[in-house]
């Protein structure tokens, strides 16, 4: 399965378009925009699944910062500012990583 499975490709594209420039990534803003804050918690888990690139079962800081890059290969790496911005949102026991559970308690839904 693919994020396009569950996403819109022209829904991915534009909230990709829309934080091109470093420092300009807001995970609210990327959820909405995406289609994530409208899909279920099995949706989101199996987004979770896709992103966790070494399949951990876990989201850790350096795999964070190609978030973006999961979506699409070209996308830039999110700056050391946004990474510590977008950790902290999802990181409710300060471990330094995101959990399954944790996508779905972001609060940007």
């Amino acid at each position: 399965m693919s994020l396009t499975d569950i996403l819109s490709p022209s829904d991915i594209a534009a909230a990709l378009r829309d934080c091109q420039a470093p420092d300009s990534f807001s995970p609210k803003k990327f959820f909405q925009i995406s289609g994530m804050s409208k899909k279920s918690s099995s949706q989101l888990k199996e987004i979770f699944r896709i992103l966790d690139n070494d399949q951990s079962g876990f989201i850790e800081e350096d795999e964070l910062k190609y978030f973006l890059q999961r979506f699409e290969c070209g996308a830039r790496v999110l700056t050391t500012s946004e990474t510590k911005t977008f950790m902290a949102a999802a990181d409710h026991d300060g471990d330094g990583k995101i959990g399954a559970e944790g996508i779905d308690y972001f609060n940007y839904r």
